[in-house]
């Protein structure tokens, strides 16, 4: 005799502004797109540690520690059991990472788009950059070229 169990597919949640997020790559996916923040560390409500760095990576590996150190946050989402997405009084949303009576709390300082476009601008600076040096460069050899005759 088999016992099978009805075929239910119970859709995945939407989460919008407010709620939990369990799942270690939806949490990745969140924090991937955070640049500045305000970092507040706390346990049990006490205030242990406080400042503003940037999000320089966010990885899921359960041999790695997430570390915050010199205005930089390294955050390893294996670190916590949980994100809880909350909004201020402001209607902005920050991010609670929780585990074990352990708050990180991270407050974005500039959105996914100002990110983007930061990153942009500096990737075409870079560009810039990189052929003003070429084209000076080929100018140099092609003096150098013409010294020789």
């Amino acid at each position: 005799m088999s016992h099978h169990l009805p075929d239910i597919r119970i859709p995945a949640p939407c989460i919008i502004n407010t709620g939990i997020i369990v799942n270690k790559l939806d949490i990745r996916r969140l924090l991937t797109d955070l640049g500045r923040v305000h970092y507040i560390y706390t346990q049990e409500d006490k205030v242990l540690s406080e400042g503003e760095g940037d999000v320089m990576e966010v990885f899921a590996n359960p041999q790695r520690s997430t570390l915050v150190a010199n205005h930089a946050l390294y955050l390893n989402v294996c670190s916590f059991d949980y994100l809880e997405l909350k909004q201020s009084s402001q209607q902005e949303t920050y991010f609670d990472l929780m585990q074990d009576g352990v708050c990180l709390r991270l407050i974005p300082r500039s959105t996914p788009l100002q990110e983007r476009r930061e990153r942009f601008n500096i990737s075409a600076i870079e560009a810039m950059m990189e052929q003003v040096l070429s084209a000076r460069w080929d100018a140099e050899i092609d003096d150098d070229c013409s010294d020789s005759f």
